[in-house]
């Protein structure tokens, strides 16, 4: 990125976009410092250049778990460690060093006691998957049997997840016409357009399912039938060439997004395993301007480097979202998990400084009912955002706001946003000092660019964390 905010700036847009989980691609000091007591659950990284060091040395993993991970634990609420990036693709001659370097770390985490709060896995790129069509007939390039054979035992053994990065958008430019854009985008199919694998005649309607079930299924065929699947990487770039890259759009990134945010949040899971969740990571949170390569390599960020969004997404009916979709009607409401002293100190301001009219809210009103402090406080929240002109950060109160689908309004208790109206005291109103106003970040890069850049991730963690 030619420009690179601060790590603080950088959790105050995490945290105004509700973005509660992220993937580090290392473990920078002053980024981990940032994520103290914010909540939000962090992946922390070895990058493919300390394998070398950590994987010859039991010691030297000892002395990067105490470092970058116990000296932040429990304020930073690391849950993972990812050995480096796609190194069995990407650096075959640093494979035979994955496992010890794996080994020695979990060794460290056993030895600090953490092991129970934090696993140990490795993302790998989908390629090591072979005739990942049909799904039930895919398995692991055999070469690499001798490294993923143990480390699929290790995370049988620790309850890791096997990490994959998965980009329908790669299949489907690799493919030459063979997958429909409408399969890689997530878009609904009629019956005699989806995949049929003719061995256990699940349908597929999506490039992702059909991947992740891909995974499954080479596992399976190792005996390993029990390490959940977890996707670290996946996205759409939303510009590129015209000429060489067409479907590298907004529309289309929008698209994937929003119904692969939809397909997660609703734990739909995949045909294999239905209703079961896939943890998913977006790559990526920001665009990376200077990045080297084809034009679409620089624009698969959900926001550009001064935090704002780069497109919008369309989420209806996913429940809680980022705040990035403003063309589909959204509230603002109290957490669920908030902590009630911080929720009445938030009504509290919103009826106070922030020039909320909470009259609604008083005995008698059609609005006292449900009389709680989470029932008030979503209402006055609401009003807020809305006279705010759902602005970045308007919906946030120190942490116990959220942006949601859902129209809290019940009976005759109508709230700002149904009917476009918004109960606010006077004109002259400033975000509040508890409202955080969005900043800007840096993500994953690869090769040769700045080390912030580097280690700040593309991700967002988008379901439950089977962690």
């Amino acid at each position: 990125m030619s420009s690179v905010p601060a790590p603080t700036q950088i959790t105050t847009l995490l945290r105004s976009q509700n973005i509660r989980h992220v993937r580090l691609y290392d473990a920078d000091r002053a980024m981990l410092a940032a994520l103290a007591n914010t909540g939000i659950r962090v992946i922390v990284s070895v990058p493919n250049e300390q394998l070398l060091a950590i994987g010859n040395s039991n010691a030297t993993a000892a002395n990067w778990v105490a470092r970058n991970v116990a000296a932040h634990f429990p304020a930073v609420n690391i849950t993972a460690i990812a050995v480096g990036s796609e190194v069995l693709s990407a650096q075959a001659n640093a494979a035979p060093l994955l496992m010890p370097a794996m080994r020695y770390l979990q060794n460290a985490l056993v030895a600090a006691a953490l092991d129970r709060y934090i696993k140990i896995s490795t993302p790998h790129s989908s390629s090591i998957i072979l005739d990942s069509f049909p799904p039930s007939q895919a398995f692991f390039n055999r070469s690499l049997d001798n490294v993923l054979v143990p480390m699929l035992k290790f995370l049988q053994s620790t309850g890791s997840p096997l990490m994959l990065n998965v980009y329908p958008y790669y299949d489907y430019m690799r493919s030459n016409g063979v997958i429909p854009l409408d399969y890689a985008l997530f878009r609904p199919l009629p019956p005699n357009k989806e995949a049929v694998d003719a061995n256990t005649l699940l349908h597929y309607t999506n490039v992702f399912d059909a991947v992740v079930d891909a995974a499954y299924f080479a596992m399976s065929y190792l005996n390993v039938t029990n390490v959940p699947v977890m996707v670290t990487e996946t996205g759409w770039p939303h510009k590129g060439d015209p000429s060489s890259e067409p479907d590298a759009t907004a529309e289309n990134a929008d698209t994937y997004n929003s119904n692969l945010i939809r397909h997660v949040m609703n734990s739909t899971g995949t045909p294999k395993h239905p209703g079961v969740a896939v943890p998913t990571f977006i790559y990526e949170l920001y665009d990376e301007d200077t990045r080297p390569g084809s034009t679409s390599e620089k624009y698969w960020g959900l926001f550009d480097m001064n935090g704002v969004p780069a497109y919008t997404l369309h989420l209806t009916g996913s429940g809680v979202l980022l705040a990035n979709d403003t063309t589909n009607q959204t509230y603002c409401v109290a957490r669920e998990d908030a902590d009630p002293k911080m929720l009445q100190a938030a009504l509290d301001w919103a009826c106070g400084p922030g020039k909320v009219d909470c009259s609604a809210l008083t005995q008698g009103q059609p609005c006292y009912e449900p009389d709680t402090v989470e029932a008030h406080a979503t209402y006055a929240f609401n009003a807020y955002y809305h006279g705010m002109g759902m602005g970045s950060g308007t919906c946030y109160f120190s942490g116990v706001a959220v942006i949601t689908t859902t129209d809290p309004s019940h009976g005759s208790c109508v709230y700002a946003g149904k009917n476009g109206s918004a109960l606010l005291n006077g004109t002259s109103l400033a975000p509040s000092s508890n409202s955080t106003e969005g900043g800007s970040g840096a993500h994953r890069a690869v090769g040769d660019v700045s080390a912030l850049a580097r280690i700040v991730s593309a991700a967002l963690l988008l379901s439950v964390l089977l962690l």
